[in-house]
């Protein structure tokens, strides 16, 4: 079976990283299938939401340590992998650029909403995927650290750029400097994870806010995704500029003569 699952139904995406055995440690075969899967997504307006997990008793635990202490490098390869990513130090640098650091890149060009579901275990590269999504929802006995400094490497993938970013400065480079693992509750309250449901009501809660998000207006959603992160690295008056034309758009839209009736008519809205 591939190292990565990948489905579609009724608007909403589901992406399955599927090494169990591993951990769902990295491959060639999976950050391929995952950069691939990710550009259907971008593409295919008819995709609401995007659903991430992972598959057995973990999320993800990142790079592939069997691999790096064979001498293999980061990834484990599959067997139509025929380049040699660990020969040389420039040989390293592209392979992640190639592959792993493609994924932030194309989450980036993604306005749809990106819900990671944490299963289990996330660590070092792994934590750091899930970082990059927009939600973060994990079971209750989920456990997340950022384990590069065990192996005596530097977080590659963006977790540099995203860690900050939600807890801050100086815890970023805590967690980046020890090591330490946290329990899913001790994360949320760092505002690493959204929301922490017990594990037997995962499954439930986390379709029924998926279905919640699919039933939204779309356009209206994806620009305020979009505001958002922009606002994160530009003016004020940028920000305004581009929230008024987004504004101007969407009250051209069917569901915006929706929203308004159904407000008028106390009901809920039914959006295209």
């Amino acid at each position: 079976m591939a190292d990565l699952l990948f489905r579609v139904e009724k608007g909403i995406a589901r992406i399955t990283l599927n090494r169990p055995e591993a951990l769902n440690a990295f491959s060639t075969e999976m950050i391929d299938l995952w950069i691939r899967a990710l550009e259907t997504v971008r593409d295919d307006d008819a995709i609401r939401v995007v659903v991430l997990t992972g598959n057995g008793r973990a999320f993800c635990s990142g790079g592939d340590i069997k691999a790096m202490a064979r001498g293999e490098g980061f990834l484990h390869k599959s067997v139509e992998a025929d380049e040699d990513l660990a020969s040389t130090g420039l040989a390293r640098k592209k392979s992640l650029w190639k592959r792993v650091q493609r994924i932030p890149l194309l989450l980036q060009e993604i306005d749809k909403p990106v819900i990671a579901v944490l299963n289990g275990l996330a660590t070092g590269a792994g934590l750091d995927m899930a970082l990059m999504c927009d939600i973060r929802i994990a079971a209750a006995s989920a456990n997340v650290s950022e384990g590069y400094i065990k192996a005596g490497i530097v977080p590659g993938d963006g977790g540099a750029y995203f860690l900050p970013r939600l807890v801050g400065v100086d815890k970023a480079l805590e967690m980046l400097w020890t090591g330490d693992s946290y329990t899913a509750e001790q994360a949320k309250q760092m505002g690493l994870l959204t929301h922490v449901v017990p594990d037997e009501e995962l499954p439930a809660f986390v379709e029924a806010y998926v279905q919640r998000l699919a039933e939204g207006p779309q356009e209206a959603m994806r620009f305020m995704k979009r505001a958002v992160y922009q606002g994160l690295s530009t003016d004020l008056r940028t920000s305004l500029d581009m929230i008024s034309s987004a504004m101007g758009l969407v009250t051209e839209l069917d569901d915006y003569q929706e929203g308004v009736r159904a407000i008028a008519e106390k009901r809920k809205p039914t959006f295209t």
